[in-house]
């Protein structure tokens, strides 16, 4: 762009500068240094929100798997499922998480399938190439609380896998 050119004039003996329309390179700069503090604050914000969706996201889900189980496991205890079942361990509680979704059949005249997950929940941080199902970290009722591999039995409960901390400093696999 080029320089502002002054231009002079006599006007009843007075001489009058008139400055051509235009932004100098003092006010871009100024308007590109507030732009970038700008950007600057607003990216780890945005950032910050996009990770708390997902760990409400995950909250959500873990709870909504670990009623589905604890259904489940209700339902064994009762009788509405059958004691020798072939989707209930020995415990009572299903033997994968494709149980949950695929459903059970109830004890009783009629024939009828109890289904306690419409779907298995995608995992926010888990591995988008695996299955639903291998997403989830599980834990049978023989394994310990905080172990990270499956014994196999069945699922007790599940976490999500990995070492990433959360907003509040707790590793999602402790949740």
């Amino acid at each position: 762009m080029p320089k502002p050119m002054l231009r002079a004039f006599q006007s009843n003996k007075r001489f009058v500068f008139l400055k051509a329309d235009g932004f100098t390179l003092v006010e871009m700069l100024v308007v590109m240094a507030i732009l970038s503090i700008l950007a600057a604050v607003t990216v780890p914000y945005a950032e910050m929100t996009v990770k708390r969706g997902k760990e409400l996201d995950l909250h959500r889900d873990l709870r909504e798997i670990r009623i589905a189980i604890d259904r489940f496991h209700s339902d064994w205890q009762n009788g509405v499922i059958s004691k020798i079942s072939n989707s209930a361990s020995e415990d009572g509680y299903p033997k994968n998480l494709n149980v949950l979704v695929n459903g059970v059949v109830q004890t009783g005249a009629r024939n009828v399938k109890q289904k306690y997950l419409r779907h298995i929940p995608e995992n926010p941080f888990g591995d988008v190439e695996k299955s639903l199902e291998d997403q989830w970290g599980v834990r049978s009722y023989a394994d310990e609380p905080d172990a990270t591999e499956w014994g196999g039995q069945d699922v007790w409960d599940v976490y999500c896998p990995g070492d990433e901390k959360a907003i509040d400093g707790t590793f999602y696999h402790d949740w």
